[in-house]
């Protein structure tokens, strides 16, 4: 037995190198088995980052990913120019929507149609980017597209609703149909 403050003695050789444990096999008669000479390897080797079944997916992603993000691109650019001409855009909504009156907000829908329009094509650029980085990261990415588009599409909406909800006409449909 060992004293108190002592390391406890080893049993079965639990703390002895290879070659104390091979000298006391020696000293035995035993003969030891013979050990194959490797190279330490801290870490067990890891698997290839992607197989020949994977390959298919990751081209799949990417073309999801392109094609949501060139949907995207013709959605923006299509719609600045809507939002640019705010009162024509609001008189439109308002016909769609069955306020029957003319939109008179004209100078809080410049302004947040503009910033509507700001608002689609950063968030667009934004996305692309996010896209982008997750792809050469060879993550997968298809989810990105989507995510940028309803995140914008609700901020779009919100700077929309400021000058439509700020016009006397559109307050009064909604008060009287509320």
């Amino acid at each position: 037995m060992s004293t108190p403050g002592e390391q406890p003695r080893p049993q079965y050789g639990e703390y002895a190198t290879p070659e104390e444990q091979r000298a006391r096999i020696e000293q035995s008669g035993a003969t030891p088995p013979p050990v194959p000479e490797q190279p330490y390897v801290p870490h067990p080797p890891t698997a290839p980052a992607t197989t020949a079944a994977a390959q298919p997916t990751r081209r799949a992603d990417r073309i999801i990913t392109f094609a949501l993000l060139a949907y995207g691109l013709f959605t923006v650019v299509s719609a600045i120019p809507q939002l640019l001409d705010f009162t024509s855009f609001a008189q439109t909504w308002m016909e769609v929507a069955g306020v029957d009156a003319e939109f008179t907000n004209h100078s809080g829908g410049v302004l947040w149609g503009r910033i509507g329009a700001i608002v689609f094509a950063v968030g667009w650029l934004l996305t692309a980017i996010a896209s982008w980085a997750s792809l050469s990261r060879r993550r997968v990415s298809w989810w990105i597209p989507l995510v940028g588009a309803i995140v914008t599409f609700i901020i779009v909406s919100v700077c929309l609703a400021v000058p439509l909800l700020g016009d006397p006409a559109v307050a009064e449909h909604f008060a009287i149909a509320g």
